[in-house]
């Protein structure tokens, strides 16, 4: 059970802290990282709605192109546009039966 200097302390550790949000300058507050254009085979998958298995075949038969940095296997957003719109070229407008 918390006694009540065990709540004034969390008070006043609380007030400290609203303090020192209320003068943080703007340089200290972190800025939000820019979108990503190199994705995961799994992230990209995600965003092709698939599988990561169906991800990875796709890279490998070199459908869904793909760069090596390192070890690293990346996909850029553009090859997931590109071949997102590939998909829908071919399919020839037609509605699934």
């Amino acid at each position: 059970m918390a006694t009540a200097n065990d709540i004034a302390q969390l008070a006043a550790g609380l007030a400290q802290l609203a303090e020192r949000l209320a003068t943080q300058r703007p340089d200290d507050v972190p800025r939000p990282l820019p979108p990503r254009v190199l994705l995961t085979v799994e992230e990209a998958g995600q965003r092709l709605g698939i599988g990561r298995t169906m991800a990875y075949s796709l890279v490998r038969s070199g459908a869904l192109e793909s760069v090596r940095i390192g070890r690293l296997r990346r996909i850029s957003v553009s090859a997931i546009d590109e071949y997102a719109a590939r998909l829908v070229a071919n399919s020839g407008g037609k509605a699934a039966a």
